[in-house]
């Protein structure tokens, strides 16, 4: 399995069944590190430099949350602007290079609400276009895009083929 950085980001994460479930499939996993930016940085000072020397040890990011006012969480938004370097899209060795990433995200509402003629008429993917361009831009390679609707309402067994699917994609080369 690929050096795995694991970069989730929840506001609410203790009222998430969905989530409290999911991340239990990072337990234990070598070579994988699972990182909490709102229990890391509840003040929402990131120290970018840190961060971008870490970063580089990794192969793949994993960037794991919720669907919030139909974008990505606020910190982790923030993560990416004080992270990502856009001076780097111009070097040939930065430290996004090389690397893979896989997007999964939880949404409250069901899947039919999230089309061109359902009750928000737009796409996830589109919703979130920001990230995938700033890691497309980046040299980033986006493997897989997971999107588990009605996370709020999933039984126990849907939560466990959500989380075998999580975990064959992890163990992609």
């Amino acid at each position: 399995m690929k050096k795995t950085l694991v970069i989730f980001a929840h506001p609410y994460f203790e009222y998430s069944t969905a989530n409290l479930e999911l991340v239990k499939i990072y337990e234990g996993i070598e070579n994988l590190h699972f990182k909490d930016l709102y229990e890391e940085y509840p003040d929402f000072h990131i120290p970018a430099f840190r961060e971008r020397k870490r970063i580089r040890q990794y192969e793949r990011l994993v960037f794991h949350f919720p669907l919030i006012w139909f974008s990505i969480p606020p910190l982790l938004k923030l993560w990416i602007d004080e992270v990502f370097d856009m001076t780097w899209t111009a070097n040939v060795n930065h430290p996004l290079q090389n690397k893979d990433a896989v997007i999964i995200v939880t949404v409250g509402g069901k899947e039919e609400n999230y089309t061109e003629n359902g009750l928000y008429q737009t796409k996830i993917s589109e919703l979130l276009k920001s990230l995938t361009l700033s890691l497309r831009v980046n040299n980033i390679k986006v493997i897989d895009f997971i999107t588990v609707y009605d996370a709020d309402d999933l039984e126990k067994e849907e939560l466990q083929e959500v989380s075998a699917q999580i975990q064959k994609t992890l163990q992609k080369p």
